[in-house]
C-alpha cells in the first residue's frame, strides 16, 4: 500500500535534529585547536567568511535538494538529473563508513565518562588509553584479537541507536535531539564554568583568542577556515538532504538553515572556551606554556584532558562532565549519519523501516563491532577517518556543485523552490557563491590534499596498509555507488509518484 513519506512535526523539532547532527565530536575537539593554530583570535574573521560564503550557501542547497524531490539522496539526485544518482550512493557509502568508525569513539567516551570518576587512567593517560584500554598491538593488519571493554559498550551504543531509528524520524530521531541537546548544552555551560573557575584559566583564553593579525595574509589560515565550516555544518554528504526531505512542504528553509548555522558556531565558541581554560590551568599547574598543553581530536580528549582531571581539584565532575558532552554530541550526529543509509535503502528497494533498521543498520552494527574494538582497531579508525573525509566528503561536495552549478545548471530552479517557501530569498550572490567561491575551494582542499597524501603518505603508516585501507575505501565507495546507480527503480518511484513500502510501516 502506498505511504505518506514520514515528516517531522513542525519547525522546532527539524531545527533540534538538524542541531543535533551539526553539533558532534568535531565541534569540540577540533574547532578550539584549529582556531588556536590559525590566529587564534585574527581566526574569527576568516571563520566567519566560510560561514557566510561557503558554509550557509552549501547548507541551502542541500535543503533545496531534500525538500524539492523529498526523497533520500539518492532518489533526489536521481530525479534532479538522471545520471547524477551516483553522487546520492556516493553519500550513503560514505555514511555507511564514517558510522562503523564514529560509534567506536562514542563507545570510548561512554567508558571514559566512568572512568574520570576514579581517574583509571593513574598518572599515565596515554599508556592507559592505548594499552589497558584499548590493548593496541601497533600492528598494520586487519584482525585482532577483540577488546571487550570497548565492543561491549558499542553494541548498546548501536542498539540504542537502531531503537531511536525503528521509532521513525520524529518520534526517534526528532524527539532524541529535543532532549539530547538541551541536556547537552547545559551540561557544557556547567563546564565551562568550572573550567573558568580554575587558576590558569584566563591563560588559555589569552591565547586563544589574542590575535595574530598577520595570519590572516596566510592563504592556509584561510583554507583551514573553509574547512572547519565544511565539516562541522554535516553538509555535502546527504544528511541535510535526507533531513529536509522529511519538512512539510511549507517550511521556511532558509530561515531554519540560518539557526541551524548560527547555532552550531555558536557551540563551538563556547566550546573553544571550555577547553583551553582548561588547557590554560594545566599549562599553569605544569609551569609550561599553552602550546605545551594544547592537542586536537583523540588526543585531546583522551590523553590531555584525563590529565587535566587528575590535576584539577573537582576534576572528576569536570571529566564526567567533558565526556558526557561527548557521548550526547556524538549520538546525535550517528543517528544523523545512520538515516542517511536507511532512507537511501528504503527508497530503492521500497523496505519498511523495521526492516531496513534490522538488515541495514543491523549489517552496519556487525561491521562495526567486528573491525574497530580490537587490538588493531586504532590504526584501521585513524586511516578510514582520515580519507573518508578528505577525499569523500571532500570530493562528493565538489563533484556535486559542479555538476550541479555548471553541468546541469539547476541552481536557477532549486532557489526558486527555496524562494517559493522561505523568507529570505536566494539571488545571484548565491549563485556566484555556489558556482565559483565553493568548487574553487573545495577543488584546492582537495588537489591539495591528493598531492600530499601522494607524496608523504599517511603519517608513519605502511604504504601498502595505506593503499588498501585508505585509497582502497576512498575509491571502492565511487565504483560501488556508480555500479549501485545501475540497479533498476521500481516503477513509478523515480516519476515522484507516492513510495511503495511494505506492510504499511511508517517510514
Amino acid at each position: 500500500m502506498a505511504q505518506e513519506r514520514e515528516e517531522f512535526k513542525g519547525r522546532r523539532a527539524f531545527i533540534f535534529a538538524a542541531v543535533g547532527s551539526a553539533i558532534g565530536l568535531g565541534n569540540i575537539w577540533r574547532f578550539p585547536y584549529v582556531a588556536y593554530e590559525n590566529g587564534g583570535g585574527a581566526f574569527i574573521i576568516p571563520y566567519l567568511v566560510a560561514l557566510l560564503t561557503a558554509g550557509i550557501p552549501l547548507l541551502f542547497l542541500d535543503y533545496a535538494i531534500g525538500h524539492k524531490f523529498r526523497a533520500s539522496s539518492p532518489l533526489a539526485y536521481r530525479r534532479l538529473g538522471g545520471a547524477t544518482e551516483a553522487i546520492g550512493w556516493w553519500h550513503v557509502g560514505i555514511c555507511f563508513v564514517i558510522a562503523v568508525y564514529y560509534a567506536v569513539v562514542i563507545a570510548w567516551a561512554v567508558r571514559y565518562t566512568g572512568f574520570s570518576i576514579n581517574q583509571a587512567w593513574g598518572d599515565d593517560p596515554g599508556g592507559f588509553f592505548g594499552g589497558d584500554f584499548l590493548q593496541q598491538s601497533g600492528e598494520f593488519t586487519l584482525g585482532g584479537s577483540w577488546v571487550p571493554a570497548v565492543g561491549i559498550p558499542l553494541i548498546i551504543i548501536w542498539l540504542f541507536t537502531l531503537v531511536v531509528h525503528r521509532l521513525g524520524v520524529q518520534d526517534g530521531i526528532a524527539r532524541l535531539s529535543q532532549i539530547f541537546i538541551p541536556v547537552l548544552v547545559v551540561i557544557f555551560v556547567v563546564m565551562v564554568i568550572q573550567g573558568l573557575r580554575q587558576p590558569g584559566a584566563m591563560l588559555g583564553l589569552d591565547a586563544l583568542f589574542t590575535p595574530d593579525w598577520g595570519a590572516l595574509t596566510n592563504p592556509g589560515v584561510w583554507i583551514a577556515a573553509y574547512g572547519q565550516i565544511f565539516f562541522s555544518l554535516s553538509v555535502g554528504f546527504g544528511i541535510m538532504i535526507t533531513y529536509a526531505s522529511y519538512l512539510k512542504r511549507r517550511s521556511n528553509l532558509t530561515g531554519s538553515g540560518l539557526v541551524v548555522a548560527f547555532s552550531n558556531s555558536g557551540f563551538e565558541i563556547l566550546a573553544g572556551i571550555g577547553v583551553f581554560a582548561a588547557l590554560g590551568f594545566m599549562a599553569q599547574a605544569s609551569g609550561v606554556g599553552v602550546a605545551d598543553v594544547a592537542e586536537s581530536g583523540i588526543g585531546l580528549a583522551f590523553i590531555a584532558f584525563p590529565a587535566i582531571i587528575s590535576t584539577m581539584p573537582g576534576g572528576s565532575l569536570f571529566g564526567v562532565l567533558f565526556f558526557l558532552s561527548l557521548v550526547l554530541a556524538g549520538i546525535t550526529s550517528l543517528v544523523s549519519i545512520v538515516q542517511v543509509v536507511l532512507a537511501g535503502v528504503e527508497d530503492k528497494l521500497g523496505w519498511s523501516r523495521t526492516k531496513s533498521v534490522l538488515i541495514a543498520g543491523g549489517l552496519m552494527a556487525v561491521v562495526s563491532v567486528a573491525l574497530f574494538p580490537t587490538t588493531t582497531g586504532l590504526n584501521l579508525l585513524d586511516v578510514v577517518d582520515n580519507f573518508a573525509n578528505n577525499f569523500g566528503i571532500v570530493g562528493a561536495a565538489l563533484v556535486s556543485v559542479i555538476v550541479i552549478g555548471w553541468g546541469l545548471r539547476k541552481l536557477p530552479e532549486l532557489a526558486a523552490h527555496v524562494n517559493s517557501v522561505s523568507s529570505f530569498k536566494l539571488g545571484r550572490t548565491w549563485f556566484v557563491l555556489l558556482g565559483v567561491v565553493t568548487p574553487l575551494v573545495l577543488g584546492y582542499m582537495f588537489i591539495s590534499e591528493v598531492v600530499t597524501r601522494i607524496r608523504d603518505g599517511y603519517g608513519e603508516m605502511p604504504a601498502g596498509y595505506v593503499a588498501v585501507f585508505g585509497w582502497g575505501v576512498a575509491i571502492g565507495l565511487i565504483v560501488i555507488a556508480v555500479l549501485v546507480s545501475f540497479i533498476p527503480w521500481r516503477r513509478g518511484v523515480v516519476e515522484d509518484e507516492p513510495v511503495l513500502v511494505e506492510g504499511g510501516e511508517p517510514r
